[in-house]
């Protein structure tokens, strides 16, 4: 039995968990009933529902019901059960690579956008680009698919063919690309150096803790190290969580050897110890240290920023974190699924539990509107008169660069006819008195470009301005 700690908040949630599994093999000899498991009453409905269901009657799926229905009882939706195909996504979602075409999608309107190919893989090499729309998987429609169907389609064995048709709006028109699946190797922490008042901050994000999470952070910062950083940023925002082994192995770089970083406590109340271990000298224990986090940092990345903050390792900036403080064990199924089961609370080094309620920023910055804003990649043609949701984006994105918008519902008046029009003469786009292709993908530009911007990231610029302050002292 595989039996890991996970804390993970979501990749892919699913509705629910069961505290018992229910398995039968054939069918009952004729005018006996069946034995489904050893429970009278849920026997008995499975009975009827076999003998008087009009709809489906697959064993099967009677089964995998009777196991997500009762769950709804626990109301925890980090505890689920997951089939086998969702297990194995969960698993992929935290391992080092994968295989696949290497690109990040998002869902928008009903469409499937692509946010931005991996580099150097079948997807990029193939020519897939930001913005493009999939409109076909090897000649199959998307029409009314779910995203889970569009992972489906796309998966398949290293080496195998693919034929996407996208729809590329800057181009306006339809592509064919062809490519072959092959292994993405997935990297979870990046890095890179600001230089600000002659000081240089060190600036690392992890988006995932995942299986060679420590390993990736031990090689980006030891080189940071290197080079001479004299602080350190750690942005863990949008993070939702992982391995618990990922997030121990960095907090040891952080603190003393043996340092407390946090607590579990099992069903019956017992409490156990997590300290750090480390055989080598922690390399960063002595380098000042902002981690930044936002409402979506969650469960591991709450355990970071609780050691941080309760041992008085670093400073929190951002907003309060999403609040999981609940640990999961998965149990494997005969049917190749498998159980994630909540098995204990963790709490910080002070034995505060952040279920529900998050670790509070020392230092509490919002960003503005503009970047704070989710992209989406609109397209179609509104005029005046017209209301959607395509409308109340651009209004707010409007609003957000400081035109004059009175109205941010999605009914495109004529105050926001002026706004389009002042913002067409602008960045010099042919007069247009509607929202077309070319505006929305201009837009799309204009956010990115603004989000790219480091001086446009407040809770960045007070991270580092905290430690250039601290510096100074």
């Amino acid at each position: 039995m595989r039996k890991n700690r996970i804390f993970l908040y979501g990749f892919i949630l699913v509705v629910a968990l069961v505290l018992g599994y229910l398995w039968f093999s054939g069918k009952s000899p004729k005018g006996e009933e069946s034995e489904v498991s050893s429970s009278k009453v849920i026997d008995e409905a499975y009975d009827l529902i076999k003998k008087e269901a009009v709809f489906s009657k697959n064993e099967k799926l009677l089964v995998e019901g009777a196991i997500r229905g009762m769950a709804d009882a626990l109301e925890d939706p980090h505890s689920s059960y997951l089939t086998k195909e969702e297990a194995e996504a969960q698993e992929s979602s935290l391992a080092e690579e994968r295989v696949g075409i290497g690109v990040e999608i998002m869902q928008s309107g009903g469409k499937f956008i692509v946010v931005a190919p991996i580099k150097d893989s079948p997807a990029f090499k193939a020519g897939l680009k930001p913005q493009d729309e999939i409109v076909r998987v090897n000649g199959e429609r998307l029409t009314a698919k779910s995203m889970a169907e569009l992972v489906q389609l796309l998966s398949g064995e290293k080496g195998s063919s693919l034929k996407l048709t996208v729809y590329r709006p800057s181009e306006n028109r339809h592509v064919e690309l062809h490519m072959k699946r092959d292994t993405i190797a997935l990297h979870t922490v990046s890095s890179e150096v600001l230089e600000v008042d002659g000081k240089s901050i060190g600036i690392v994000t992890i988006s995932i803790f995942g299986e060679k999470t420590a390993e990736e952070w031990e090689k980006q910062t030891k080189a940071l190290v290197e080079r001479g950083i004299h602080g350190l940023v750690v942005d863990v925002r949008g993070n939702p969580g992982g391995y618990l082994f990922s997030v121990s192995s960095i907090i040891g770089t952080l603190l003393q050897n043996g340092s407390t970083f946090a607590y579990m406590q099992d069903s019956n109340g017992v409490l156990e110890m997590l300290n750090t271990v480390n055989k080598d000298t922690p390399y960063l224990n002595k380098v000042p240290v902002v981690l930044l986090q936002n409402g979506g940092s969650a469960s591991a990345s709450e355990v970071l920023a609780g050691a941080l903050k309760d041992n008085n390792r670093a400073m929190i900036v951002g907003e309060t974190s999403f609040g999981k403080g609940t640990v999961q064990e998965t149990h494997p199924l005969s049917n190749g699924g498998k159980l994630k089961i909540s098995t204990h609370k963790w709490l910080t080094p002070k034995q505060q539990w952040i279920h529900h309620k998050g670790i509070e920023a020392d230092l509490k910055v919002e960003q503005d509107e503009l970047f704070d804003i989710d992209m989406k990649y609109y397209h179609g043609e509104f005029q005046l008169g017209d209301y959607g949701e395509e409308v109340k984006y651009v209004q707010q994105v409007l609003g957000g660069l400081g035109y004059n918008v009175a109205r941010k519902d999605g009914y495109f008046d004529e105050n926001t006819l002026e706004a389009v029009d002042k913002y067409r003469e602008t960045n010099k786009l042919e007069v247009n008195s509607k929202l077309d292709e070319a505006f929305f993908q201009n837009m799309t530009n204009t956010i990115n470009n603004y989000k790219s911007r480091k001086e446009n990231d407040q809770q960045l610029q007070m991270g580092v301005s905290y430690i250039i302050h601290k510096l100074n002292k």
